[in-house]
């Protein structure tokens, strides 16, 4: 085992319950290798998680991404951290590629497109996304969750149209 991995393993094992410990050990993976795309994303995740850098998070997801195309674990939290920071058009994009990369979790991208339409408050199309999540299910204990999911969001949706009316 090289020493980035040791590190990246240890700031990994660490994160996110020891934090510090975390961040020495992540810095010094990326000082044998600013360019090693796991202690990027973890990076980011630190940042984005941890202080709600957003901006500052994206640059190291976005270095991530170029170093390499096939990361597929660094999406999700790159698409979780710009719908955080209310970017939703690039998350919308970003949610389109990340669908063409071979071995992404189409079901956990799935499911980020439900709460970029959600958090948009375009309930309808949260809820067409949301009901073909079980398509793309493949664990049995996600059963609870997609129904959950639906169910979150036909509630927003009929809360949304009962304000409506009431404003009428």
């Amino acid at each position: 085992m090289s020493s980035i991995d040791k590190y990246l393993v240890q700031a990994l094992d660490n994160y996110p319950y020891n934090l510090e410990d975390a961040l020495t050990s992540l810095e010094y993976a990326l000082s044998y290798d600013e360019n090693n795309t796991q202690a990027l994303c973890l990076y980011g995740r630190f940042l984005a998680e941890q202080f709600k850098q957003y901006e500052e998070a994206k640059n190291y997801f976005q270095k991530a991404i170029q170093n390499d195309l096939q990361a597929v674990g660094v999406y999700p939290y790159y698409i979780d951290t710009l719908l955080k920071n209310e970017d939703f058009k690039e998350a919308e994009r970003l949610i389109r590629f990340a669908f063409t990369v071979k071995g992404i979790d189409k079901f956990e991208i799935i499911n980020k497109e439900v709460l970029l339409y959600e958090m948009q408050e375009r309930y309808k199309e949260a809820l067409k996304v949301a009901k073909q999540l079980p398509l793309y299910n493949y664990d049995v204990e996600n059963k609870t969750f997609i129904e959950d999911t639906i169910e979150r969001i036909k509630s927003k949706k009929a809360l949304v149209s009962s304000i409506r009316k009431t404003k009428k």
